[in-house]
């Protein structure tokens, strides 16, 4: 005979080899419930403080958030009051970015709640009192691709992940948009959420709209999700595009986008089949609107455009011009619906984008770039964190990312603004080095890095008005003098991370 019962002894024997427990049906309950009353009544979802404490989260570790809420983001301040009022201490907070609506944080800072940031960009009254000297310890400054690849790679390694979702269904299926009836708010892609999801030891969504099981095209998939909370409010997403993200209509912005866009034009990169990325500010973003009539005059069309998808950017892949959407993270409402909607209109985590060790990342296949700059200095070298001031007020974002990986980086930057140079001697802060940049366009003239002479010559014989850089430079001194020093102290406030993980600058503090 070779019934079960007679192989009972084989299976104890084996089941002691392979360290495993003998099975027991008896251990084994069938649930009769109706399986839509089970996953409506999910062990998931739970309230914020039960999430926590579930969680297992103690003082002294590492909590994460996104931003893609940008200035309408209501998770990380109500998530750390929580936090506060559990009495928790000494904790280190990972955001993509911190902006405007994070001043709250300073009191926290102040209380011992959070004692070191780790971010992509500080801005607002929390920046400026970071700038003064607020922490003991120095916030860490990664780009967004390094950022997600340090979160992969366990060197910045995340304890629970506090991520804020426009829908989420009770297993924790949670996308940026809704298609329920019940829709209130709305970001786009969650891409620099994904590595977090993933990565975490514990992910809790957050979420305004909980959904029926399964909820459709999510970004974040219950695999990695460990709790859902449901809230009142994630987001305003009115606020998307405020701030840098914004649709500029200022005849200098324009003036500069229009070049820009001549640049890239007569570049020898404008042909069937480039690759595009635009970067926050309002001529970088502008440049797509103003590429748009060239390639219909040339018959042009893009494989793909990258990165913070805009209105202007789905409306060329809407008339043919642009072949795929590639978005980690949407600038407007326009391009978040269009994710939503149109299959060809993809999100990816921030590694897939532009992590500089991940083989498959986007910004290794994008051929131009268009970005923005608060300073850019003779050799070639951009600022986009620390203000002419020495106050912290902007984001490394994914300058480094795509310029460094782009076949041409074009900077985009007045001369002056207002009485505040541009183009100066040497940069504030380091972020993007300059063997990384290629053309920096100004009202006053087009500077093209002297390693890229092929450029410069394409450009020359399109009718370009070609400068030398060290001229931009002596042009704004001779318009506002040369500024006074600033007055830095001896603490280091912030550490700047290069993208393969090295200590590439450091930002002290202002004194006074």
């Amino acid at each position: 005979m070779n019934s079960i019962k007679d192989r009972a002894a084989q299976i104890a024997e084996v089941a002691k080899q392979m360290n495993k427990e003998v099975y027991n049906d008896s251990t084994m309950k069938k649930d009769p419930t109706p399986r839509f009353e089970l996953q409506r009544k999910s062990n998931k979802v739970v309230t914020l403080e039960e999430a926590i404490r579930k969680s297992g989260l103690k003082d002294g570790m590492t909590i994460s958030f996104h931003h893609h809420f940008r200035g309408g983001d209501k998770v990380i301040n109500m998530v750390v009051a929580k936090l506060a009022e559990m009495g928790f201490k000494n904790l280190t907070l990972a955001s993509s970015s911190l902006i405007d609506v994070h001043e709250p944080l300073i009191e926290h800072i102040k209380n011992g709640v959070i004692t070191q940031l780790h971010t992509s960009g500080l801005r607002g009254a929390l920046a400026t009192e970071v700038s003064h000297g607020l922490m003991e310890k120095p916030v860490v400054f990664r780009s967004h691709g390094s950022r997600g690849y340090a979160i992969k790679s366990g060197e910045l390694h995340i304890d629970v992940a506090f991520l804020g979702a426009s829908s989420c269904d009770p297993l924790g299926n949670a996308a940026g948009y809704s298609t329920s009836e019940n829709a209130k708010s709305i970001c786009g892609s969650l891409g620099y959420a994904l590595p977090d999801a993933k990565y975490a030891d514990h992910t809790i969504i957050l979420t305004d709209d909980l959904v029926d099981y399964p909820n459709q095209h999510s970004c974040i998939s219950e695999a990695d999700v460990e709790f859902v909370v449901v809230v009142d409010s994630v987001g305003d997403s009115s606020k998307i595009s405020s701030g840098a993200i914004r649709d500029t209509k200022n005849p200098r912005d324009i003036l500069l986008a229009k070049q820009a866009a001549k640049v890239v034009m007569n570049s020898g990169y404008f042909e069937n089949g480039f690759s595009l990325q635009t970067g926050s500010g309002g001529a970088s973003l502008a440049v797509t609107k103003y590429l748009r009539q060239g390639m219909i005059d040339k018959g042009i069309k893009a494989s793909f455009a990258l990165g913070g998808i805009t209105s202007h950017m789905v409306k060329l892949h809407q008339e043919g011009l642009i072949g795929r959407l590639i978005d980690v993270q949407s600038f407007d409402k326009v391009a978040a619906e269009s994710l939503m909607n149109d299959p060809l209109h993809k999100c990816v985590s921030a590694n897939e984008y532009a992590a500089m060790l991940e083989p498959g990342s986007a910004t290794h296949f994008l051929d131009v770039v268009i970005l923005s700059a608060l300073e850019v200095d003779v050799n070639f070298n951009v600022n986009v964190l620390v203000g002419s001031d020495g106050i912290i007020r902007g984001a490394i974002g994914g300058h480094p990312d795509t310029a460094q990986d782009s076949a041409l980086s074009v900077i985009v930057c007045p001369l002056l603004r207002g009485r505040i140079p541009c183009v100066v001697d040497e940069v504030t802060t380091l972020i993007t080095p300059g063997s990384n940049v290629d053309v920096v366009v100004t009202e006053y003239g087009i500077a093209v890095n002297p390693n890229r002479p092929e450029i410069k010559q394409r450009l020359e014989a399109a009718g370009l008005n070609i400068v030398d850089i060290h001229d931009l430079a002596a042009k704004a001194r001779s318009i506002i003098g040369d500024p006074a020093p600033l007055p830095f102290g001896d603490k280091v406030v912030g550490v700047v991370l290069n993208r393969d993980g090295s200590v590439q600058d450091v930002i002290k503090n202002i004194v006074g």
